[in-house]
């Protein structure tokens, strides 16, 4: 969550000077060699086709989806509304995993949820006059990332990390590069803003930020493929809330959004639903 609440902090920052295709294609372009490098040296037996290829194949998908629909909504939204708004997604992975696994979330794991939940709302207290329908994309980038550990959980508990994180990026790529060649093939096409401009020249700076950009992949998809691989969905979901407090510190460095009380109080709530959903497991 550190990682990953990094690296959306950037493209936020830096959404006027990128656009979101180029940014899926050059960070995997970057991030790819890294994980055959890693994967050559450390462990090489991890080097081979995903035992559960649809399934892998499924779940790249439904992540590259919540990240698209993610990433618009920064450009569109305050960093507290969107984050708010997508973090419900533990609440999301509580209720999938109860329908589709059969797990039985007792009381204290629905107050963990809560709890969890009003801890958000204290630290980013998201203005109701803020939403418009771009907060919807955060609400689904939820639902397509809970359905994805679940799915990591379930069906690619099998496979290694760095096969999970290789296909995500390497998903990522054609996704970016079929975008992109339907945006310049298309001269009807409105280039402008984020999604539908064409690539931007890259300079030092950018190509700096972009390393930075694949650095957190990396760290964020290898780290949620082990946690939902090791840990039951609904627990490990309690702890996807750690984004929330990284989000505030983004926030003071990025934006200057210093946190007030409300906000010290939230990320205690969030710390006792973390322990509390422990204890109840």
């Amino acid at each position: 969550m550190f990682a990953l609440s990094l690296g959306d902090a950037l493209v936020k920052l830096r959404s006027a000077e990128f656009v979101l295709w180029q940014i899926f294609v050059l960070r995997s372009i970057i991030a790819v060699p890294c994980i055959v490098l890693f994967a050559a040296v450390i462990t090489r037996s991890s080097l081979h086709m995903p035992k559960a290829a649809l399934w892998t194949g499924v779940r790249s998908i439904l992540l590259v989806t919540m990240w698209v629909a993610y990433y618009i909504s920064l450009t569109h939204l305050s960093l507290s509304v969107a984050a708010a708004s997508y973090y419900t997604l533990p609440i999301f992975i509580t209720l999938f995993s109860a329908a589709l696994l059969g797990d039985k979330i007792g009381r204290s794991g629905w107050v963990a949820v809560a709890l969890g939940f009003v801890g958000v709302l204290l630290i980013l207290k998201p203005n109701i006059n803020d939403f418009n329908w771009y907060a919807l994309l955060p609400l689904l980038a939820a639902m397509f990332y809970a359905l994805a550990m679940i799915l990591t959980h379930t069906k690619c508990q099998a496979e290694h990390p760095l096969v999970l994180s290789l296909a995500l990026n390497l998903c990522f790529i054609v996704v970016g590069l079929i975008a992109s060649a339907f945006i310049y093939s298309n001269p009807t096409t409105e280039h402008a803003g984020f999604l539908t401009s064409p690539w931007r020249e890259m300079g030092s700076a950018e190509w700096a930020t972009m390393g930075l950009l694949a650095i957190a992949i990396l760290i964020g998809s290898i780290g949620a493929a082990i946690a939902y691989q090791n840990g039951p969905p609904s627990v490990i979901g309690i702890f996807d809330f750690a984004y929330v407090g990284f989000a505030v510190l983004w926030s003071i460095i990025f934006f200057a959004d210093v946190p007030d009380a409300f906000s010290v109080i939230g990320i205690v709530v969030i710390v006792i639903a973390g322990v509390l959903s422990l204890r109840g497991s």
